[in-house]
């Protein structure tokens, strides 16, 4: 039986490459297509331009399914819209309502302590905050928008990519199903995951909030699949001997080793999503990357050019605090580890 497994993918590519032709062959219009399949043979014109025949229909599949969700679970999406539009706005609302110093003196202390009391990266930190209002004004208010969005987008990402990436690293068959999703996921271009964002929940910060999800999940759960599955198994086992059930294992033993790997899962997921801003500018989203935008519509090299600094500044400013955050974490780890050695 072994030696015929090797046999079993390219057998079944081959049945599902023949079924595409039928379907596609089927669904052409009589225009477009033989009179009769075996034509096909005797005549080879077709080899010098693409068939128009040759057409897998998934365009009106598609159309359809979305207008099916859209009849069926419109009020649940609709829920999600609501719950999502009133947390961005009410974090928006409350820090475009402080004053620019209160902002700034919150950033200093989340990254004082987050990178473990490191002057070098508060200071840094600290200036790249000050310089987003300083290249100009107007800058201030859409950073906070960005970040809003963009914290939003991260906490789905945490949510839904850390559990994920844990239940692949414990089942191989759930790894082995959602791999070529994930690899879809990545290879289709960032600009796409806006259509269905925008017929499922209109145009603003919503879909831009679900396209970033979309977009920086993946590296969120490789990571975190990667983590658990590099952890010693000699201290996996250490904790089966003492009597460790599953539970226990994976958050006592797992998820605290595999925290610096999920740490640097977090941080490629912001920059991803930060990726996503002037894309997310283009369905009507307020934010920096509409200063982006409107600077290349109207040719204005320097407007595009501040606000692409903006963008740079709100990038480093995440990345040294998830980055400072999750050396921390992998200094306190290796600290246990070096105690029990």
């Amino acid at each position: 039986m072994e030696k015929y497994k090797k046999f079993l993918k390219p057998l079944i590519y081959s049945v599902v490459f023949i079924f595409f032709i039928i379907i596609s062959y089927r669904s052409a219009k009589p225009r477009y297509k033989p009179e009769n399949f075996t034509d096909i043979f005797n005549d080879f014109s077709w080899l010098g331009n693409w068939p128009k025949w040759l057409d897998f229909p998934l365009m009106q599949p598609l159309n359809a399914g979305f207008d099916w969700l859209i009849i069926k679970y419109g009020l649940f999406f609709e829920g999600i819209n609501n719950f999502l539009l009133g947390m961005y706005t009410a974090m928006k609302d409350s820090l475009v309502g402080l004053p620019w110093p209160i902002v700034i003196a919150i950033v200093i202390l989340i990254t004082y302590f987050a990178s473990g009391r490191r002057t070098n990266t508060t200071v840094m930190v600290a200036f790249c905050t000050f310089f987003l209002g300083f290249l100009s004004p107007r800058y201030w208010d859409k950073c906070i928008m960005t970040t809003c969005i963009v914290i939003i987008g991260m906490l789905l990402c945490i949510l839904v990519g850390i559990p994920i990436g844990i239940a692949m690293a414990r089942n191989k068959k759930v790894r082995n199903a959602l791999l070529p999703i994930l690899d879809l996921m990545q290879t289709i271009p960032s600009f796409c995951y806006l259509i269905p964002g925008i017929l499922l929940f209109g145009l603003g910060a919503v879909p831009a909030i679900i396209a970033i999800f979309v977009y920086a999940v993946p590296p969120l759960i490789r990571l975190t699949d990667l983590g658990i599955r590099l952890v010693d198994k000699e201290v996996v086992e250490a904790a089966e001997a003492f009597g460790a059930s599953r539970k226990q294992k994976l958050w006592g033993v797992q998820i605290p080793l595999a925290l610096p790997n999920i740490m640097q899962g977090i941080n490629q997921c912001t920059m991803m999503s930060l990726a996503m801003v002037v894309i997310a500018s283009m369905i009507g989203t307020r934010g920096i990357g509409d200063e982006v935008l409107l600077g290349l519509q109207q040719l204005n090299v320097g407007m595009a050019t501040e606000a692409g600094i903006a963008i740079v500044l709100l990038a480093i400013i995440f990345d040294r605090i998830t980055q400072s955050y999750g050396e921390k974490i992998q200094e306190r780890t290796q600290q246990k580890k070096d105690i029990k050695f």
